[in-house]
This record gives C-alpha cells, structure tokens and sequence, in this order.
C-alpha cells in the first residue's frame, strides 16, 4: 500500500512533524487533528469562543479534504477534542452543519486536559476517497 502526502495552503501548516493528510493506495484519507488557526495570519481565530473556533476548525478540514478530492459525505469518522465538554451543545451545533443526522460519520468527543496553542476545539476525521 502506498500513501500521498496532502497539503493545502488553504489549512494551517503542521505545528510539528506531521502532515495535513496522508491518502492510501486502499482509498482512505487520514486528516490530521485541526484547530482554529487562520491559514494565512497563522493566529487562533476565536480566542476563547468556542463558536468561532469550531467554525475555523470545520473549514481547515474541509480544505484538506477538498484538497485530496473529497467532501463531507465521505468521512466516515471524526474524533472531537474539548478542553471542556461544557462546550459540547455549540460545538455540537456547528459540527451539525455539515453532516447530515442520517449519514452522519461515526464520532467520539472526549475532553482533554490542553490542546495545541491552547485552543478549545480540535477535530481529525477520516474518509474514504475515489
């Protein structure tokens, strides 16, 4: 099996060593945990809203997938990271508004004690692509 490095200037660069995405050859996408930073000024967007944070979350990830050739309806799996699960409901209302209840990946949230830059949200999916 064989994999391709993805990167978009569209998504915030890694923080560290790692990659935006890693596709495989077994048609799977890999994304790596995303958090609210600004691809461009490369600063938190939200500082201290969660809201806001999600929001910019949501649409690093959907960069990369777009970027591997993929949307929404392919991911098949998300982990949610919260540094309070008091944050749970507005989180919960943006995620939902990019899946469908129906077809909605399979998901786990759990909170976390810190996280990168000291965000309130990271999220990392899988998806199966063409």
């Amino acid at each position: 099996m064989s994999k391709q490095v993805i990167r978009t200037d569209k998504a915030p660069a890694p923080l560290g060593p790692y990659n935006q995405a890693i596709a495989t050859s077994g048609q799977m996408l890999f994304v790596a945990g995303q958090i609210s930073l600004d691809p461009q000024s490369g600063q938190i967007v939200g500082e201290g809203d969660i809201t806001a944070q999600t929001q910019q979350v949501m649409a690093n990830l959907e960069a990369i997938l777009k970027e591997a050739g993929a949307n929404w309806e392919d991911v098949v799996k998300t982990s949610v990271f919260l540094t309070d699960l008091a944050n749970f409901v507005p989180m919960n209302q943006v995620y939902a508004e990019y899946f469908l209840e129906d077809t909605a990946p399979a998901r786990a949230c759990v909170e976390v004690s810190r996280l990168p830059k000291d965000v309130l949200v990271e999220i990392e999916c899988i998806a199966v692509i063409d």
